[in-house]
């Protein structure tokens, strides 16, 4: 591939999510507890058109967005009988300060399922894997050893 037919990076990058109907807590739980600034949620009765979605579902999210540390979270509600749990994907959050990062992997672990506790391991002094209790699977690490150090 030529330089000039080289793909362009984009003008931004995020991370969007889904969740099964509890997607304006969670967001705001991300807020509170990662030093967030939630930032607009429209809900499907926001659309001057219409979503399509039943009357019970008309105050769920239909796009909503937190920003952490200058970088975007967005998430929605998926549609009722839509919704697929995420499999194999992880938001990854580094911390230089090791409480900082076992305070966080706390918050988040509450209510949800260790994947694997924090601690220490060879490339890092803190890693911890974790599925919150809205179903999203974080990685949380802090300061990573070099691997001459290994």
């Amino acid at each position: 591939m030529t330089q000039a037919s080289a793909p362009k990076a984009p003008t931004s990058l995020a991370i969007y999510l889904t969740f099964a109907g509890n997607c304006r807590e969670a967001l705001q739980f991300y807020a509170l507890e990662l030093g967030g600034t939630l930032g607009t949620i429209h809900s499907h009765r926001d659309a001057p058109e219409g979503t399509g979605v039943p009357d019970s579902w008309l105050d769920k999210v239909l796009h909503g967005e937190v920003t952490i540390a200058d970088r975007v979270l967005m998430g929605s509600d998926a549609p009722p009988g839509a919704y697929q749990a995420p499999q194999g994907v992880f938001v990854q959050m580094h911390y230089d300060d090791l409480l900082k990062a076992e305070q966080v992997y706390n918050r988040l672990s509450d209510g949800g399922v260790t994947r694997m506790p924090f601690g220490p391991s060879f490339w890092a002094q803190g890693f911890g894997m974790l599925t919150d209790r809205f179903g999203i699977g974080w990685i949380i690490t802090s300061g990573f050893i070099e691997q001459e150090d290994w």
